[in-house]
């Protein structure tokens, strides 16, 4: 498994890896919004990679190496020795098309041999939620099924992603991978810390919350952010809510506000708050949130083999909250995988990964979630 990993920084490239790439199989591409609606993004990266397929997102941030970057554009090539990949795309208009769009994405990729989806959804028009839920009608058990929700840094206003074609709005695309010799792994973990009573969500529909112990949520949420409430929803990034099923006090999710609706007193999340869930608020710390991205790393870490990629997905959350300090995170996830393990990856509204401890595959929001890629080859 060969890489190479590129930089554009105001219009300027820089070479950060090159393992002397003969043929890309696939090229990612993480880039700022204001880059990807500029209409010229994928040409540029085939003028470089006439060949492999180019797979786009709109980020948060953008990672590459054991940095954090904005308004860049972040480019890693892969060929592979011996596996192979296949993409597919489809287009939504709306949340309510989630599940069946999924559905129809993942009935493209051909099953046998399939071991990994890495999925990249537009951010905005999906519940994330009845996403995982078409692909998994779809896909067996076996194949790891990760990824994230495309960004728009704390603007939320619009999101691109793209399967070679210049960026655009709602689309979902699933990369497949497939061989004997692929070595997968992924693990997601959060580190923010719960506060204020436990409340019931009393009433829902799919991933938009109207009451929580019958009282108007969006008022109860304000009274909470205090001042913040006027910078709503990016200042909803910084106290998610947790949720976890009645009974179900191991395994919960984290939930962040995508929209809110001033008319109906509600809040629009990334992915299902459902009814008769226990909901409580949360709010992180610098150092439990580098722990926890160090203690994600160290869960995915591919015991007897090493992975040559780690796919990143953080929330924007954790990149507002912590500011300038954010690089510490991915320098924490270097540090515990292995400095010859290349990185990158972006700032999303939602990551997709298998709970820790239902291993069922979630919507997760405020969490660093790593997918490492490695090929163990036979030199017989």
């Amino acid at each position: 498994m060969k890489l190479m990993q590129l930089l554009q920084v105001h219009g300027q490239w820089t070479t950060i890896r090159d393992d002397g790439l003969s043929k890309a199989s696939l090229i990612l591409c993480f880039a700022a919004s204001a880059l990807c609606r500029a209409g010229t993004l994928y040409q540029q990266i085939r003028t470089m990679f006439p060949q492999g397929d180019i797979v786009i997102c709109s980020t948060g941030g953008e990672i590459l190496d054991e940095e954090v970057f904005d308004q860049s554009i972040a480019v890693t090539a892969i060929e592979f020795e011996s596996s192979q990949i296949q993409v597919a795309k489809t287009d939504i208009q709306s949340p309510e098309q989630s599940c069946q769009a999924a559905n129809h994405l993942a009935s493209q990729l051909k099953i046998e041999g399939l071991r990994l989806v890495w999925l990249i959804s537009d951010g905005l028009l999906v519940n994330g939620s009845e996403l995982i839920k078409g692909c998994r009608q779809v896909l067996p058990d076996s194949v790891l099924l990760t990824g994230g929700l495309a960004g728009d840094g704390a603007d939320f206003q619009q999101t691109f992603t793209a399967l070679n074609a210049e960026p655009t709005s709602g689309q979902l695309i699933a990369i497949g991978f497939y061989g004997d010799h692929l070595q997968l792994s992924c693990a997601s973990y959060g580190g923010w810390d719960r506060f204020g009573p436990e409340r019931k969500v009393t009433r829902s529909e799919g991933n938009i919350l109207y009451e929580l112990d019958h009282q108007p949520a969006l008022t109860l949420y304000k009274r909470y952010l205090g001042d913040e409430a006027e910078k709503l929803p990016s200042s909803a990034l910084l106290f998610p809510l947790t949720i976890r099923a009645p009974g179900q006090h191991e395994s919960s999710v984290v939930r962040t506000i995508l929209a809110i609706d001033e008319q109906n007193n509600s809040m629009t999340f990334a992915g299902d708050l459902p009814q008769g869930y226990t909901a409580q608020l949360m709010r992180g710390n610098f150092d439990r949130l580098v722990e926890g991205a160090a203690n994600a790393a160290s869960q995915a870490k591919i015991t007897g083999a090493q992975p040559a990629l780690a796919l990143l997905v953080s929330c924007i959350g954790r990149k507002l909250l912590m500011g300038q300090r954010i690089a510490d995170e991915v320098e924490a996830v270097s540090e515990t995988l292995g400095t010859s393990v290349a990185l990158t990856g972006f700032y999303s509204y939602g990551e997709i990964a298998p709970d820790t401890q239902s291993k069922r595959c979630e919507l997760h929001n405020q969490t660093m979630t790593i997918t490492l890629i490695g090929e163990a080859i036979d030199n017989a």
